[in-house]
């Protein structure tokens, strides 16, 4: 998916339409699998724990229950406001492999080898 670098949209600051510089969100650090109640759950589920249905505990543990997980992840963009300076995100992250932010230069490159075929 690609992006241009700018584009004018509507600032909530400003309260107007302004040049607006489009970034991508990063995802963060990811959390650990073994967190405390994990911990505590896997303890729970262990081995010899007596008879009978044990509810909750009598499920398989987290590494059984492992599916595969989705090929795209949602992208979040950034707009910051080139007269104020603040920022918006963007309301819903769109589900993409790869974005790709691109100058208005090179778009409109694109668009002309793209007529010239």
């Amino acid at each position: 998916m690609k992006l241009p670098k700018s584009t004018k949209r509507y600032c909530p600051y400003c309260k107007k339409h302004t040049e607006q510089k489009i970034s991508l969100l990063s995802t963060g650090s990811k959390r650990p699998a073994t967190k405390r109640g994990s911990k505590q759950r896997a303890r729970k589920r262990g081995a010899a724990r007596g008879m009978g249905n044990l509810g909750r505990w009598s499920k398989p543990a987290t590494s059984k229950f492992k599916r595969k997980t989705k090929s795209t992840t949602k992208k979040v963009f950034m707009y910051t406001c080139q007269i104020c300076k603040k920022s918006k995100q963007s309301k819903k992250g769109i589900r993409a492999s790869r974005a790709q932010l691109e100058a208005k230069e090179e778009k409109e490159k694109r668009k002309a080898e793209e007529v010239k075929r």
